[in-house]
């Protein structure tokens, strides 16, 4: 490989990346209003990005920082072999990173060792979805709301740190800001239900989405089931509520992410058609 220089001219560049990203959203079934509203929100920050060539292809690197780490960010890399790579975590760790992240589309190409922080996935649902025989669920009640809360944010906490890229420590700070900032008026904020799903008399899970996340999306930020009512089906139905609760807020499809680690609910998604539309990878330097 010859040495990489850093450009300042981008338009040919970012002309080529956008539409890779466009035709990787919509290979998985999104629809065009959904793939560039994913496009909008994976350039966020673009003109602050670092891009470099070979005059054989691009890598985009930039750096940041994450419950207060340094972080690099490799946001394109089309350089063939390791060596394109190589040259981005390095100018990453000149500029002190302790990480490096990427977010990928399209299957992890030369970051397949580095291990899978989370996914997002979606898929249309059905057009009536019917919940499984045996299982009601209603509107959480609002007195329900502070346990809900409290599972909800331990969970959440345990699914972070599983994946591998956080401390404890850092998970909390990192639950505390996501919970202000897609719950400012907790049970009140707009655009946001809960549920529980009851069986037998007893409530067996709970769901949180919120409808409209994208043109035509519900994003499922939880559909769990209580850890004693594991194994026993509910999983699956989980998901029935989710595409359900989809349908009662006027949207098409369903959206949520799964953490790394994970491997029991990366085995149900695929099982149930939904496909990954972006993955996000991180590795120790």
């Amino acid at each position: 490989m010859t040495d990489m220089e850093i450009v300042a001219e981008r338009g040919a560049w970012r002309s080529g990346f956008e539409e890779r990203l466009l035709t990787a959203y919509r290979g998985v079934g999104c629809s065009e209003p959904v793939a560039r509203a994913l496009l909008e929100r994976a350039v966020r920050g673009i003109d602050d990005w670092t891009l470099a060539t070979d005059g054989t292809g691009w890598i985009a690197v930039g750096v940041g920082e994450d419950n207060g780490v340094t972080v690099g960010r490799i946001h394109d890399l089309t350089v063939a072999g390791p060596q394109g790579r190589a040259w981005a975590e390095r100018w990453c760790a000149e500029r002190g990173a302790r990480r490096v992240q990427v977010r990928l589309t399209g299957g992890p190409g030369v970051f397949a060792d580095y291990p899978v922080r989370g996914q997002n996935r979606m898929r249309v649902v059905a057009g009536r979805p019917e919940l499984p025989p045996g299982l009601t669920v209603r509107r959480l009640r609002e007195e329900e709301y502070p346990r809900w809360y409290a599972r909800e944010e331990a969970a959440y906490i345990a699914d972070i740190v599983r994946a591998g890229a956080l401390t404890a420590r850092e998970a909390k700070e990192k639950s505390d800001r996501d919970f202000a900032e897609h719950l400012p008026q907790g049970f009140l904020t707009p655009g946001h239900a809960f549920y529980a799903m009851e069986a037998g008399g007893l409530v067996v899970g709970t769901g949180w989405v919120n409808h409209g996340f994208l043109p035509g999306v519900t994003f499922g930020f939880s559909l769990e089931v209580h850890e004693e009512h594991r194994g026993k089906g509910y999983g699956r139905a989980a998901m029935a509520v989710g595409e359900w609760a989809t349908r009662q807020g006027g949207d098409e499809a369903l959206m949520f992410n799964v953490f790394g680690g994970n491997e029991v609910a990366m085995g149900l998604y695929d099982s149930t058609g939904f496909a990954v539309v972006d993955e996000f990878r991180s590795m120790d330097l």
